[in-house]
Formats: C-alpha cells, sequence, structure tokens
C-alpha cells in the first residue's frame, strides 16, 4: 500500500506530486492548474495515477478537468503511467515528441525492452499494466509548437541529449522549464543553506554529449527563472547549475574515455569513478550527509549513468561525433 503522496505547491498554479517511485522525493509528476483547466507534465507509473487522483480531490479538481498529460519523454519513469491518466482522465489529450508518439500508441516494443532488462515479474511489480493509447488523442508536440492551457501558452522545445524523443516545455507565466531529464538530476536532500546540487543523468541508450551541452544552452537562452526537473522537482540558481551540468558532462565523458579500452570489469571502473566524481563534488558542495545515505541516493543513479557511458562507448557512431 502506498503512503499519502507528497505536495509540494509553487506559485502560479504549479504543484508538485510526489510519484512514489522507489522512495518519497525520487521522481515529480508536475501539475499545472489554470482557471480550473489542468495538465500534468510527467506520470511516473500506474501506481503513482491513484495519489494524482488524491491530489486532485484535494484540489477540488476533477479527472474531467485534466486537459492534457505531457510527456518530457517516454522512459517509464515518466510515461509508465500514461496509459492509465488517459483511462481515468476522459477528456485529455496525451502531449509527447514525435519520437514517442508511436511507442504511445502502440506500447509493445516499449515494454518488451523493459522486461528484458528487469524480467516480467520485476516490471509488472514496478511499472504495473501499460496499455495503447487511442492515436486520436496523442498530440506530436513538434520543435516549437504550442498547446494553450485555458489561456496560458506551454512551448515545447526539442532537447535531445539524455534521449533523442525528450521535449522541455517552457511556461511563460512562471518563466519556468519542465525539464524532465534534459537539465539533470536534483535531488532535495542534497540542497546545502538553499543551494541545489545538480548532476547529469546518461542512462542508456540515447546519450549524446554534445545534444546534451547543446539542449541545456538553448534552455539557458530563454533565461528562466526556474527549471521543474523530474528529479526532483523546482531548481534555482540556474545560471551556476548550467555551468555545473557542462564541466559535469564533460567529466562523465573523460571518464567513460578512460575506460574505453577496459575489456574486464569496464562498467565498474566506470561506476567507481563516477561515484569518486560525485563524492568530491558533494564535498565541495558543503554536503554533510552521512556516507550510508549519500549511498543509497547515488547508487541506483550511478549504475544507470555507468550503462549509458558503456552504451555510448560501444555505439562509435555517436562517440566520436563527440570527441
Amino acid at each position: 500500500m502506498l503512503s499519502p503522496p507528497l505536495v509540494i505547491d509553487f506559485e502560479h498554479g504549479i504543484s508538485a506530486i510526489d510519484a512514489q517511485f522507489h522512495r518519497p522525493k525520487r521522481a515529480a509528476i508536475h501539475l499545472l492548474v489554470e482557471k480550473g483547466t489542468a495538465a500534468l507534465i510527467d506520470t511516473g507509473t500506474a501506481f503513482s495515477i491513484p495519489g494524482v487522483i488524491e491530489v486532485l480531490q484535494q484540489k477540488n479538481l476533477a479527472v474531467e478537468d485534466i486537459a492534457y498529460v505531457i510527456l518530457t519523454h517516454i522512459h517509464l519513469d515518466h510515461a509508465g503511467g500514461a496509459s492509465e491518466c488517459m483511462r481515468l482522465f476522459p477528456n485529455a489529450k496525451l502531449v509527447v515528441h514525435p519520437r514517442g508518439a508511436s511507442h504511445m500508441a502502440n506500447p509493445a516494443r516499449l515494454v518488451a525492452g523493459a522486461m528484458s532488462v528487469y524480467g516480467e515479474a520485476e516490471f509488472k511489480r514496478v511499472y504495473g499494466e501499460i496499455y495503447p493509447i487511442d492515436a486520436e488523442r496523442i498530440i506530436e508536440a513538434h520543435d516549437e509548437s504550442r498547446i494553450d492551457l485555458n489561456g496560458r501558452s506551454l512551448l515545447f522545445l526539442d532537447t535531445p541529449g539524455h534521449a533523442r524523443h525528450h521535449n522541455c516545455i517552457y511556461d511563460e507565466v512562471s518563466r519556468s522549464f519542465f525539464t524532465g531529464d534534459t537539465f539533470g538530476v536534483s535531488y532535495r536532500e542534497f540542497d546545502v543553506n538553499g543551494m541545489e546540487f545538480v548532476f547529469p543523468t546518461t542512462s542508456p541508450v540515447q546519450f549524446d554529449p554534445d545534444a546534451a551541452h547543446a539542449s541545456i544552452d538553448r534552455i539557458m537562452s530563454y533565461e528562466p527563472d526556474y527549471a521543474f526537473l523530474t528529479h526532483y522537482s523546482r531548481i534555482g540558481h540556474l545560471v551556476n547549475h548550467a555551468k555545473s551540468m557542462h564541466d559535469l558532462i564533460n567529466a562523465h565523458v573523460e571518464i567513460a574515455l578512460r575506460a574505453k579500452d577496459i575489456e574486464i570489469d569496464r562498467q565498474s571502473f566506470i561506476s567507481e569513478s563516477l561515484y569518486k566524481l560525485l563524492i568530491n563534488r558533494l564535498d565541495e558542495h558543503g554536503c554533510l550527509m552521512p556516507k550510508p545515505d549519500i549511498d543509497d541516493l547515488l547508487r541506483s543513479d550511478v549504475r544507470l549513468n555507468a550503462l549509458g557511458l558503456v552504451y555510448w562507448l560501444d555505439h562509435p557512431i555517436a562517440r566520436f561525433k563527440s570527441i
């Protein structure tokens, strides 16, 4: 049984709902409300949606008030609950990057790929059931397209680097971007005196350092006040974090390239090097958290980042494009 959802309310009708994905404050579903009409940005998994319903009830919103379910990209911690949303929200349209739309209409390949990694039983335990979504309810959000949320304009930018099916969404009202994984990961437990700690996510299989750098620069060209990350919600100080993201992307690439000629335990070398890199940066950040707690927060991301870098090394066309 899931615990009650954690909700953080921000200005301009924006709330972060905890997706209750593995642990509290790991993944956020963002709710935007404009004059009684609502949109969700990212969905967590099918098991996240009862918590969303509970929050809607708390805010006196009906399921019919959800006009859009927006996906930054189709990785299942962001999109696994999309079909459940569309089943429960009768008036909603699903808004997704053109490269991801077909996988939402027919998720067989997406599910098969995840099951090959997790196994069927573990996949269903973590993600539940994922069903096809009626193509007539899907809107493909091309680069620089917009949707209207009851008079509130949301701008979609194609922002690859983490994935080729990734959009970031600019909200002019709050002068903020909803960045999915493009602007990295920032767990609130690592905040020190109001300053956040941000690091990249290079998880497989589409990490592209050049594109990641370009996407960060494109986001910053709008001079946003805030970024709302799926992992985990709002950060400020974006000029500082953009510089740090560029530096850490380069550091991830350097670690991978040092490992490219290692034939045995290459992934272990990369994982250990990434962990040391992030621990050193956390020390510089002033984080005084006990090491076991840091380990708990970083373990999964380090493993996924290492897997992504190994994949990048093993696909030379993508790799040499970035050197």
